[in-house]
């Protein structure tokens, strides 16, 4: 009888945690925008330790995480792009409806190696670099030096995004060298002199420089979260959250939690930009 006395005082407190805590034992699966994975992670962090339950998080890029929304192996897959028609074919294919929440903004980065002299280069300049008609830093105001280009993969979020509003859908040369992960463009672009790659805001650091870039080859304007709230710098983007609406209820906690105050604090912490802004 006391046994049963405690069991059944255990039950009743489990049920008043989860009444008083309405983030309470959300079992969620995120996967795919290496962009977004520091706020994604961050926010899983502080999720948690709110009595939110375990929210596990993992890159690959966008595609990969769309995939796995589609297939069931994630339940919000993380993009730094819209879902694309077909995928959304697919979606609706595997009987399930997609939601769109954008949770963030970010301002893509152009970044070279610090000892390279060079501090902008207009969208025009950019293509070129990008489509392989400019290959010597020479030819943009630079050292006669080979220009080596990184780019993403096909399957990130980011390199669809640059190529369609840096490079204007022009195809990248084949000399690219594409590389898994964003860390992986700020490890090479670190090591290699002639280096040019891009990456999300909050990847930013001392061991690349983020280069000026301008539209109208007039004013040129660093990256930066205020620049991108201010409208002045060129290159922004929102970030998404995908869901499928037939797995709102177990999503909804940690979504509500990602666009409160608290939130949306942790994505400017990071260095993305807020929403509300």
């Amino acid at each position: 009888m006391k046994m049963f006395k405690t069991v059944k005082s255990l039950v009743v407190g489990l049920a008043l945690v989860a009444l008083i805590n309405p983030f309470a034992n959300a079992q969620v699966v995120i996967k795919g925008s290496d962009t977004c994975l520091p706020v994604s992670q961050q926010e899983a962090e502080a999720f948690g330790k709110k009595g939110g339950g375990a929210v596990t998080v993992t890159g690959g890029g966008s595609g990969v995480g769309i995939s796995a929304l589609i297939s069931g192996t994630c339940d919000i897959a993380q993009a730094s792009r819209p879902m694309k028609f077909d995928e959304k074919q697919k979606m609706s294919e595997a009987g399930k409806t997609p939601k769109e929440v954008i949770i963030a903004y970010d301002a893509l980065a152009v970044v070279i190696n610090p000892e390279n002299p060079v501090n902008q280069l207009t969208r025009q300049q950019l293509e070129q670099i990008f489509t392989g008609k400019i290959t010597n830093w020479k030819e943009v105001g630079g050292p006669d030096m080979k220009i080596v280009v990184y780019s993403r993969e096909t399957s990130s979020g980011t390199y669809e995004f640059f190529k369609e509003h840096v490079m204007k859908n022009k195809n990248y040369a084949t000399s690219v060298l594409s590389m898994p992960a964003t860390g992986a463009i700020i490890q090479s672009v670190k090591q290699t002199k002639g280096a040019i790659g891009y990456v999300g805001l909050a990847y930013l650091n001392k061991e690349v420089k983020a280069l000026k870039v301008s539209y109208d080859g007039k004013t040129f304007v660093e990256p930066s979260v205020a620049n991108a709230k201010n409208k002045t710098y060129p290159v922004v983007r929102p970030l998404f959250y995908y869901y499928s609406i037939n797995n709102e209820k177990k999503v909804k906690p940690f979504m509500d939690f990602v666009l409160s105050p608290e939130g949306q604090k942790i994505v400017e912490n990071v260095g993305f930009i807020g929403i509300k802004n």
